[in-house]
């Protein structure tokens, strides 16, 4: 073979590959974010980005946890972003998975606002979004399909009604509330206020963030009980971690948690219901974190254009637990 007929059998094949590559570039263009579960990568298989607020304490892992054995067991490629307790990371990995072009997007957002602008590059895209667990405060309902979630709001009436059943409505409360800016906090400090608005016996005499994290929970029970002494007589936590961290802080300081001082937080995990069993916390409201499910059963029906008669919210049933009866119930505990 001569040297000019090599050199054109060359040029050939580069050409060939060339136009491989581009056809497969341009495939994966049309499809990406169209909603008919054609798969980002245009395998076919469904994929879904998902945005976690991070890995703070054990509600957080088995809702992580929950999201990853549904879509594995719906047939989704599931990919994960911790937005390690910072919004901006969830921006940023929100608008990275709009860029790549996945089919669907389920965000768990920190807080309630701030997300208009990233979920409208979603909307432009035609990628649905579903939000799950907290709630987002936007100027156009229309940026995201569907909330699925607890009744945060509820669960703090819940907290309340028992500690007026619990107290005979006479009680001086320090409260552990969750991340600032956090729906599950707005909700469950105003549901509880609104609970308790009406029994004048009770005060609320301290009330701080202890970011849903059970060393910060520790660290403010600790400041509480310096400054209040044995003035405190109940504590409401907004989650189970804080609570446990407020019973640290009281054992510490010579007390007997659930005893000397009556405890009542919200999420219902098994580290909670094992205090209960010690006889350390008085009352779990629980926020079930098996969302994942949920999720999927309404991101196939997303995908597929079924959304005619989807509500904007889908609330999870919770339950009140107490510690005279944990004992009965924690071997049936999933998370």
């Amino acid at each position: 073979m001569s040297l000019t007929t090599r050199r054109s059998c060359r040029l050939a094949a580069v050409a060939a590959l060339s136009l491989m590559f581009l056809i497969g570039c341009s495939s994966k263009t049309d499809t990406a974010g169209t909603g008919e579960g054609s798969g980002a990568d245009g395998a076919g298989k469904p994929v879904i980005g998902f945005v976690q607020t991070g890995s703070e304490g054990d509600w957080r892992k088995a809702h992580t946890e929950s999201v990853r054995e549904a879509a594995e067991a719906a047939g989704y490629e599931l990919r994960f972003a911790d937005g390690q307790a910072k919004q901006e990371n969830q921006i940023k990995a929100l608008s990275s998975f709009v860029a790549q072009g996945v089919d669907g997007i389920i965000l768990a957002p920190l807080v309630e606002t701030g997300w208009d602008n990233v979920l409208e590059k979603a909307k432009k895209r035609n990628i649905p979004v579903l939000i799950l667990d907290r709630q987002v405060d936007v100027k156009d309902d229309s940026l995201y399909v569907t909330y699925i979630g607890a009744d945060t709001y509820n669960e703090g009436r819940l907290a309340a009604d028992w500690l007026i059943e619990k107290t005979g409505g006479k009680a001086k409360v320090v409260e552990l509330q969750g991340t600032p800016g956090a729906s599950p906090t707005i909700n469950r400090f105003n549901g509880f206020r609104d609970v308790i608005g009406d029994q004048p016996g009770i005060e609320i005499i301290a009330s701080q963030s202890g970011d849903f994290r059970r060393s910060k929970g520790k660290e403010v029970m600790e400041a509480f009980l310096k400054k209040h002494g044995d003035e405190i007589e109940v504590v409401y936590a907004h989650n189970d971690d804080m609570a446990i961290g407020a019973i640290q802080a009281i054992e510490d300081a010579g007390k007997k948690p659930g005893d000397d001082i009556i405890l009542v937080s919200i999420d219902g995990v098994r580290s909670a219901f094992e205090a209960m069993v010690e006889g350390k916390l008085n009352c779990t409201v629980e926020c079930n974190p098996l969302q994942g499910p949920m999720a999927f059963e309404a991101m196939g029906k997303i995908l597929a254009g079924d959304i005619g008669d989807m509500p904007k919210k889908q609330m999870i049933k919770d339950e009140v637990y107490e510690r005279e009866t944990a004992k009965d119930v924690i071997g049936s505990r999933k998370y």
